[in-house]
């Protein structure tokens, strides 16, 4: 490759000029027409890398551009409410416990009982605590998988944890020795607070940062899992399962989402 000139004559003043000016900074006559062009090359010339842009993934019904989505947790406050209206028609009077879905045993033991019995409470401080729990993380969960996964994790922890309360054959007294009671969602409260976790954990160790507090998961692990001493009604059965069924749902919350 030829390399410039290092310099050239003024044919008016006999000076030494650059070769990349027009006219002489000496005298003003002009040298050249036009300054030759700048030429890359040698060991540190780079070849040109054309970029890419980033290509976004479209947009979905309702989401503004740059601001993820906020999706109200409608099925959570519908689950929420629908044990709540429970409670209000047992305090109403007329019905008892079996009669609005909770599990007699062995009077009571229908399979469709398992999906009722995690909305029928017999104690407000059991319902508020469990409930309190399901609007956490349910709401959570819904945001991020949609309605039907936190209705599937209610649903199939609460059936769960019931099932596996009946089979043990643990629960609270109900009039006579040998007949007691399953119900109560605290098998819901743990294995939706399991698996929005090991979603969570997943995530952190792929590298993502959900700024999670981890204090106020701990809180409300250790609440529910103690609950079972301090309340009659709360089956430590059932919440173990709970917590187990919910794990597994955990870790396939993305594939049935496709997430």
């Amino acid at each position: 490759m030829s390399q410039p000139d290092l310099f050239v004559v003024c044919k008016n003043c006999g000076s030494e000029v650059s070769p990349y000016v027009t006219e002489c900074p000496y005298c003003g006559q002009r040298v050249r027409k036009r300054a030759p062009k700048l030429e890359r090359g040698g060991e540190d010339a780079q070849p040109r890398v054309k970029r890419r842009r980033p290509r976004l993934s479209s947009l979905r019904p309702n989401e503004i551009p740059g601001i993820a989505p906020d999706r109200p947790p409608v099925m959570t406050g519908v689950l929420i409410g629908a044990s709540l209206l429970v409670t209000l028609v047992l305090a109403a009077g007329g019905l008892v416990l079996d009669e609005v879905g909770g599990i007699l045993v062995p009077a009571r033991e229908e399979a469709w009982r398992f999906v009722t019995a995690p909305f029928v409470h017999d104690s407000f401080a059991y319902q508020f605590v469990c409930l309190v729990a399901v609007g956490v993380f349910g709401s959570m969960i819904e945001r991020r998988f949609g309605w039907f996964a936190v209705l599937l994790v209610f649903l199939a922890t609460g059936a769960a944890g019931c099932a596996a309360a009946v089979a043990a054959g643990l629960g609270p007294p109900f009039e006579a020795s040998d007949i007691y009671l399953v119900l109560g969602a605290n098998g819901v409260a743990l294995g939706l607070l399991c698996a929005w976790l090991v979603d969570d954990r997943r995530a952190a160790a792929r590298g993502e940062d959900r700024e999670t507090d981890m204090v106020g998961v701990r809180v409300f692990l250790a609440v529910l899992l103690l609950l079972p001493l301090a309340v009659e009604e709360a089956s430590a059965v059932a919440g173990i399962t709970g917590a187990v069924a919910g794990s597994l749902l955990g870790l396939l919350l993305p594939v049935l989402t496709r997430r």
